[in-house]
């Protein structure tokens, strides 16, 4: 079988991540998550001080990689693991608006283009098969009902310590799907021939068996 570049696509919170570690984890790919890059940069912005008008200047002083620890994935910052920081209140409501930027996507999909090169690699974001990997082998578009997602979310955040309101994280979730899908650069939408799941029903790993299954047909085809 030959290696290919896995696409994956869709809402905040439905499981594009976890979905793309296991998958990643399965076939010994590598996994990129490219919101968590849209994240540092949000990150480095709020801590500096920095307006989002200003923010195209400085991205030069960004400097974002991914290294393994504790058997997981941690993202380092200027030299600074901020896997937790990334996942803040701040962060989520700056993240959108940030990623709007065309700058900032610029200088990330770079970043992200040159990982995929060697094939064998997952990537998960909002312009994934759209944008970064165009000529994906594989490309999924993955959606879930809101009240769905917003206990998903919920539940992510209270496992690593960070508690808000069920309305607050709905709020929340409903203004970034407008603003990602209603951008002018790379808004989210479905790739054409992307496979598309609704996972509203589908536990993680009914979702992941459905997955692996339209991979390894790709793969074979390859």
């Amino acid at each position: 079988m030959d290696n290919i570049v896995i696409a994956i696509d869709g809402l905040s919170a439905c499981g594009k991540s976890t979905l793309a570690k296991d998958l990643a984890k399965e076939l010994n790919y590598i996994y990129i998550d490219s919101g968590a890059m849209y994240r540092a940069v949000t990150l480095f912005a709020i801590e500096q001080g920095i307006s989002l008008e200003d923010l195209p200047q400085h991205l030069d002083k960004i400097h974002i990689h991914f290294e393994a620890k504790d058997n997981a994935q941690a993202v380092i910052l200027n030299g600074k693991d901020v896997t937790l920081d990334i996942r803040s209140k701040e962060v989520n409501e700056l993240v959108s608006p940030v990623a709007a930027i065309s700058e900032v996507r610029s200088f990330l999909v770079a970043q992200q283009k040159a990982y995929g090169k060697q094939k064998a690699i997952v990537m998960d974001g909002r312009d994934i098969g759209t944008v970064v990997f165009p000529d994906a082998e594989m490309k999924f578009f993955i959606s879930a009902d809101t009240d769905v997602r917003t206990d998903r979310r919920t539940s992510e955040l209270a496992e690593i310590g960070k508690t808000l309101s069920r309305e607050e994280i709905q709020e929340n979730l409903k203004t970034r799907d407008h603003i990602d899908s209603t951008r002018s650069d790379s808004p989210l939408k479905k790739a054409e021939d992307a496979v598309e799941i609704d996972n509203s029903q589908l536990s993680k790993q009914e979702q992941f068996a459905l997955c692996l299954k339209y991979v390894e047909s790709r793969r074979r085809k390859d």
